[in-house]
């Protein structure tokens, strides 16, 4: 048994994780108490040292210590600032006007409004539920088909985590070791082609079945004219000098993600004071749903470190690379095996479970591959945003299901009673754009240079690196490894044991500032 054992550490602790996983435990503590547990099978069974578990406190000071997750708190706040001071609100009103004479009209609104939000809130929650207030009513009063109308709330929502500033692409960035900023630039043309072909199924579904995505009647435009012109300029303007502030200054390298989603926090407050909307009740409710989002991120962030600290000492990785680079194809048979697990698991799992505990183990084995991990990150994050999607687990479903009428009512324009909306109808309305999230997978692997065309190459060839060191001066830094006097060079005892740890360190910066630049 305890052969066995030592041989099969690492599948034991992955299957150990699912097992608990599908329980129902939180992830957070799962990951941990898996670490945990198998690091002190390990110490006893002789296979781990417990200097290994005494490593860990320093490895979760270095989570707190990572700048890059400044970025998350920031952004969620900027969010939850703009949704709730009704920024949302306004967008909907004045595009859905705007587009109302055409068949579909609101439907197209919703999809250009949900790509505004999630280029300015970068918070799928608020994205959803603020469309499903505002929208949902007006186009079931008017007539939509419940599928149509539902499915486009909820997946226009999700486009908060493929456009940047998206969350997702942050932790995606962080466990990848890549910049955040070659993973926003990497996922903007994936993003708004796919909300494109958003709007192209509406264009579809409106010209095969016009009844489902009527028009707006007359009566319903109360806009028209110059006062649409005029409303359209100041409803758009701040939110896009707003995503100017935050992706334009990270893009053109001004400001990093956390100074960006800094700037963009600051902007939304300033936008909501001059709106006469910033309450200390708006206030203080975003920034409690800010502190529980990053707790969140945090805490799970904490129990992957220490599931993966754990798993790499057994040699988890290495089982994962042998599974996983054995597989036929190369990197495409890689690619579709990683893509259809990722999408199953997205039917139990959210996108932070996944991207803290399938990426850390599936990013080397890409590298190794010769897989660019920006591309690969972006694949992931294309993927991972059907997890919001799934029936019947998806969350966007959930969030949409909390503000969808669950029984009859009596609508208070046209007084008309309007039938509620069934979780069935929510469900199949999502269906379809799953569907079209699948397809986009498809294209980002057909045509990597969607992703990889908006970064910038670097002309530095990393095998024509050469690194300068100055020889130690062993009397100034290490006296006592320095050469007796008058000994000969060569003779036994007269050469030092090893070089100081200064010229180390110093070397050590040197080729890794190197292969930086050469990234």
């Amino acid at each position: 048994m305890t052969e066995f054992m030592t041989a099969n550490m690492a599948p034991m602790m992955f299957a150990a994780l699912v097992f608990f996983l599908l329980l129902g435990y939180p992830v957070a503590f799962a990951l941990a108490a898996n670490g945990l547990f198998f690091g002190f099978i390990g110490v006893e069974l002789g296979l781990l040292t417990p200097a290994l578990l005494r490593a860990l406190p320093e490895r979760i000071f270095g989570i707190m210590a990572n700048d890059t997750l400044l970025a998350v708190p920031f952004f969620t706040l900027m969010g939850l600032i703009l949704e709730r001071s009704g920024m949302a609100e306004d967008l909907l009103d004045t595009i859905g006007q705007l587009f109302g004479p055409i068949r579909g009209g609101l439907a197209y609104a919703v999809v250009f409004v949900g790509a505004l939000l999630a280029a300015t809130t970068g918070v799928v929650a608020a994205s959803v539920i603020s469309m499903g207030l505002i929208s949902l009513p007006i186009m079931l009063r008017y007539g939509y088909d419940r599928r149509l109308a539902t499915g486009v709330i909820a997946a226009s929502g999700t486009l908060a985590q493929i456009i940047p500033p998206s969350l997702v692409l942050i932790v995606l960035a962080d466990q990848l070791g890549r910049s955040v900023g070659d993973m926003y630039r990497g996922a903007f043309i994936p993003g708004f082609i796919l909300t494109g072909m958003y709007a192209l199924y509406v264009l579809g579904v409106a010209t095969l079945f016009p009844n489902a995505a009527p028009a707006l009647p007359p009566e319903a435009r109360t806009l028209r004219g110059f006062k649409l012109v005029r409303r359209v300029i100041f409803v758009l303007i701040p939110p896009l000098a707003l995503i100017f502030l935050v992706l334009g200054t990270i893009f053109l390298g001004v400001a990093t993600p956390s100074e960006g989603g800094a700037m963009g926090a600051t902007g939304a407050l300033v936008l909501a004071l001059i709106n006469r909307r910033l309450t200390w009740s708006l206030l203080r409710q975003a920034m409690h749903s800010t502190a529980k989002l990053s707790s969140f991120v945090m805490f799970i962030l904490v129990g992957s470190t220490v599931f993966s600290l754990v798993f790499r000492a057994v040699n988890g990785d290495l089982w994962v690379e042998h599974l996983l680079t054995g597989l036929p194809g190369g990197q495409l048979g890689f690619l579709i095996v990683v893509n259809i697990l990722t999408f199953v698991l997205a039917f139990f799992l959210d996108f932070f479970e996944l991207a803290f505990i399938i990426v850390p183990l599936l990013g080397p084995v890409a590298d190794k591959l010769g897989i660019d991990l920006i591309w690969f990150g972006v694949l992931l994050g294309v993927n991972m945003q059907t997890s919001f999607m799934h029936p019947p687990f998806g969350f966007a479903l959930f969030y949409l299901r909390s503000v969808a009428p669950a029984s009859d009512y009596i609508d208070q324009v046209s007084g008309k009673r309007t039938a509620r909306v069934t979780t069935g109808q929510i469900y199949w309305g999502a269906v379809p754009f799953v569907v079209i999230q699948v397809v986009m997978v498809v294209i980002v692997i057909a045509f990597p240079g969607m992703v990889t065309g908006s970064l910038t190459k670097s002309t530095l060839d990393p095998s024509k690196i050469e690194i300068q060191i100055e020889a130690p001066d062993y009397e100034k830094e290490a006296p006592e490894m320095a050469p007796a006097e008058g000994a000969t060079p060569g003779e036994p005892g007269t050469e030092p044991a090893e070089a100081p740890a200064s010229s180390n360190d110093r070397a050590a910066d040197e080729i890794e500032r190197a292969l930086r630049q050469s990234r």
